[in-house]
């Protein structure tokens, strides 16, 4: 029987008595006294991907490899099949001759999806296909369920993310995008081990939510008998850090916010922030280009990448732009001719925007870059110096006290990193976080919550202090050309199905 009768035939069965028929072969096995469930280990010498990549070191040797059975053509008293590892899949040859009748009758019962020892000899066949002419074989594991049918492939999105491990298995490109995440983060973290930062770990478990504007998941400890937060952001730990004399550190890891989902956004997501004593967010932007283009370089090989049909060049140096002149640029605001909040708010309206409450002129001119500005920023684009009213953890700009030394990293039209000069000035500090609890009294649900802890630590004195923040998986995006944030997710956020 052909490959795809095989597979085919299958799949016209009904599930139940698909499901019948796997677990019948696998009690025949246990009863024989062959369970595969009882096996322990396989000691395996070699990989597919090095087979197939280096043919020449390995043609007539020896090799065990193991692996997932993806397809089978049985010719009579022999046979083809494909196993699949990790790194790739290779073609398996197997006789009767080599296996003997009754290991080859065995051999013929597996079912797509079995996990597999196989040991044997490299060779090429008349096709030119490199392969494995097997001489013996182990079953691993029993597939008691079929795998998406092949040559229709698992294309549905809820199903992929759903059932991730289906996906890995169907699709190799998925499994490259995830393969590509972690070097990516290996590369970031050596990156910064070599630039002298130490990499810290801060709790995810807060009493009080901060480091960010949004809205915290709320949980409930019940021996301290308190409410307690998830963590949004790790900031302000991170600055205790430096009051203490760490100088130069770092956190990769898990953050959680319970807000919107979109293809740029998930519950729960990865982030790294790193802090910078006696630097500016000037040294936070000549970090950022330097860390992400040579991430790029490490894991690429190159730093133009393609992202959804655009070249995106990472080739430092990057634009710098201030936001009241990237307004001035999209919207055809100058800012500089606008002195009070009701001129802001007219000139908004004019434009097509509904304003809820009344917006100060700071957030006026954010809403403008929002909506005019950044949608427009496609190669990798510094936007620097925002309004104080967004930015209550920031420094001022000694020159202009409304606006603060900050700037946000976009490519593609999405941010991918926000950095301060930090600001630690305790008093101020306290003047702003004062000013975030009168907007959470009046509603605002993401706004800060006075943290009386971080104020005291900032009173025993932090230095000047860069900080930056970048979001982890929109970059695995970029360098992995995918669309939705759930792509370089192994198991985003999904609604259960009942």
């Amino acid at each position: 029987m052909s490959e795809i009768m095989e597979n085919a035939a299958e799949q016209q069965q009904d599930i139940n008595e698909i499901l019948k028929i796997r677990r019948e072969k696998l009690f025949e096995l246990q009863k024989s006294g062959n369970d595969p469930f009882r096996i322990v280990k396989y000691d395996v010498t070699d990989r597919t991907a090095d087979i197939v990549s280096r043919f020449e070191k390995y043609d007539g040797k020896r090799v065990s490899v193991a692996g997932r059975l993806m397809s089978k053509r049985d010719m009579g008293k022999s046979a083809f099949c494909d196993i699949q590892d990790r790194d790739g899949k290779i073609q398996l040859y197997v006789r009767i001759n080599d296996l003997g009748e009754e290991k080859y009758a065995s051999f013929k019962k597996l079912d797509i999806g079995d996990l597999l020892g196989v040991t044997g000899t490299v060779f090429k066949t008349r096709m030119g296909e490199i392969s494995i002419k097997i001489d013996d074989y182990v079953l691993l594991a029993k597939s008691l369920r079929p795998l998406p049918e092949k040559f229709h492939g698992l294309k549905d999105t809820d199903t992929r993310y759903r059932q991730r491990y289906l996906d890995l298995i169907m699709n190799p490109e998925v499994k490259k995008t995830f393969i590509i995440r972690s070097r990516i983060i290996s590369a970031i973290r050596k990156y910064m081990d070599s630039h002298d930062f130490l990499e810290v770990d801060t709790p995810i478990l807060n009493t009080i939510p901060g480091g960010a504007a949004a809205r915290p998941f709320i949980t409930h400890h019940n021996t301290l008998d308190i409410d307690m937060y998830l963590r949004i952001a790790p900031e302000l730990y991170l600055k205790r850090l430096i009051v203490g004399g760490l100088e130069r550190v770092y956190e990769l890891g898990r953050m959680f916010r319970n807000e919107g989902m979109d293809v740029k956004h998930n519950p729960e997501f990865t982030m790294m922030e790193i802090y910078q004593a006696y630097t500016d967010y000037h040294g936070m932007m000549a970090l950022a280009e330097d860390l992400i283009s040579t991430v790029a370089q490490e894991v690429l090989g190159t730093m133009k990448v393609s992202y959804q049909g655009q070249e995106i060049d990472l080739t430092p140096p990057w634009r710098r732009i201030t936001m009241q002149e990237a307004v001035l640029e999209y919207a055809g605001v100058d800012f500089d001719k606008i002195a009070t909040d009701e001129e802001a708010r007219a000139v908004a309206r004019a434009k097509g925007l509904e304003l809820e409450g009344n917006p100060t002129r700071g957030e006026v001119l954010n809403l403008l870059f929002e909506e005019f500005a950044e949608p427009n920023l496609i190669q990798p684009t510094f936007v620097l110096d925002y309004p104080v009213e967004i930015s209550p953890l920031t420094k001022r700009k000694p020159d202009k006290p409304e606006l603060t030394e900050r700037f946000e990293l976009f490519i593609t039209g999405r941010e991918f990193g926000n950095a301060y000069s930090e600001l630690n000035d305790p008093l101020d500090q306290r003047e702003r976080f004062l000013a975030q609890v009168r907007k959470r009294e009046a509603g605002d649900e993401e706004a800060n919550m006075m943290d009386e802890d971080f104020l005291i630590a900032l009173e025993h004195g932090m230095p000047p202090t860069g900080g930056l923040g970048i979001g982890i998986d929109r970059l695995v995006m970029l360098l992995t050309d995918s669309y939705s944030i759930r792509d370089v997710l192994l198991f985003p956020t999904m609604k259960p199905k009942d």
